[in-house]
This record gives structure tokens, sequence and C-alpha cells, in this order.
């Protein structure tokens, strides 16, 4: 499922925050300084980014069947919008199995339909608390079908070449990236911080926040 199990401490902060209950977020918490090699490590070989000029690429890799990603969504969700407007936020589904390439599909094609905004976080509900299995195309369509989506459109869009070259893609920035599990992150294609680095997926954002400040000081 995921190649080693990451400590996660947020649960209480995602349920704080789904009960819209104050949550002290990275943003609002004092700034730190964080070490290399303990806290995130520093690419070997610096990855290429799709970030435009003047932005700072940060990355979450994740896998919708993932229950640390489930739990971390809430809170990376609110961070993200939260963000200064020189970061550019994105997110790219692993592909370590064939299991994980059908969640792959699933995400760059709802993407595609321009419908992540609206059935990303119910994929997650879906899997995590409906525990409907969602690991093949056949259940996928199923789902998608109950969603009111255009099935023939996203039968099309799920099987067409740019999904197929956007599911490569990722799964080679997660190579690059020297990927080991799932929730972790990306910063500007020279950084790389996970939950058992960091020691939780809320330091995780803190870490990533101070990183980005080290990439604008060049």
């Amino acid at each position: 499922m995921k190649r080693r199990e990451f400590s996660l401490s947020v649960a209480s902060a995602a349920t704080a925050a789904a009960l819209g209950l104050p949550v002290a977020t990275p943003a609002l918490a004092q700034a730190r300084q964080f070490k290399e090699g303990k806290d995130y490590v520093k690419l070997g070989k610096p990855v290429a980014t799709e970030a435009p000029a003047g932005k700072v690429e940060v990355v979450e890799f994740f896998w919708y069947e993932c229950p640390h990603c489930n739990v971390f969504e809430p809170l990376l969700d609110a961070w993200s919008k939260r963000l200064p407007a020189d970061v550019a936020f994105r997110r790219v589904p692993v592909g370590f199995t064939a299991r994980h390439q059908v969640g792959q599909k699933l995400y760059y094609a709802l993407e595609g339909m321009g419908k992540l905004p609206e059935l990303h976080a119910r994929v997650f509900r879906a899997v995590h608390v409906e525990r409907q299995a969602l690991n093949k195309d056949e259940l996928i369509f199923d789902w998608i079908a109950k969603q009111g989506v255009d099935m023939a459109k996203f039968k099309e869009v799920y099987g067409s070449f740019t999904v197929a070259n956007q599911v490569r893609k990722a799964s080679q920035l997660q190579e690059a990236y020297q990927v080991e599990g799932v929730p972790s992150m990306g910063v500007a294609g020279r950084y790389y911080t996970d939950g058992t680095m960091a020691g939780n997926m809320q330091n995780v954002l803190q870490v990533v926040e101070y990183l980005a400040g080290v990439v604008r000081k060049g």
C-alpha cells in the first residue's frame, strides 16, 4: 500500500477543522529553523518544475486509498488556500503499483473534466468513510455514474493519451523526488520532506513554508 508508514498526528486538527473549531495552522506558527538531513532532504539532482517563472512549486504526493492522506487532506486543503501568491501548489498521485495507477487515472480524468473541486474530497469520503472500493476501472465507472458526471465523456478522458501521459509524468516525478511513501511533499524541485522526517504532517507544512522561504532567498 505504501513503502513505509508515516506518523500522522493531525487527526485532532482535522477533526477540529471539520467541526469549525479554531485550529493552529503552520502559517501562524512561530518561524523555526529546520535541519537538512533531519527534517528534510535536499535532492542530489534538481527536478524540473511546472511552476511559472518567479513562483515556488510545492507538490503533495498522495494516494486516494492511503488513510494518512485522507486525514491530512482537510488540513492541507485549508493550508493551500492561504498560500502566498508566489507559491504554486499542486497534487500528484503516486503510482507505485498498478493499483496506485488506477487512482492516478481517476485523479487526472477528474482534473481534465474540471471536476476536481467538486469530487476530490468526495473520492476520499467514498473510500474511507463509505468503504467503497475504487481500485479497478469498473468500480470507478460505477461510482462516477452516481456522481452526475457525463459517463461517456469521463470514459473518453480516463482512457485518453493525455491522461496516460500525465500518469507517466507523475510516476517519473515521484521517482525523481525519491518518494518512499505518502503523504509527502516536494519543494521547488530541490527538497523533499515527509511525516517521518518532520515528526508529523502539520510539521511538514511548516518545513515546506521554511523551504519556500529558502528558495525565495536564492
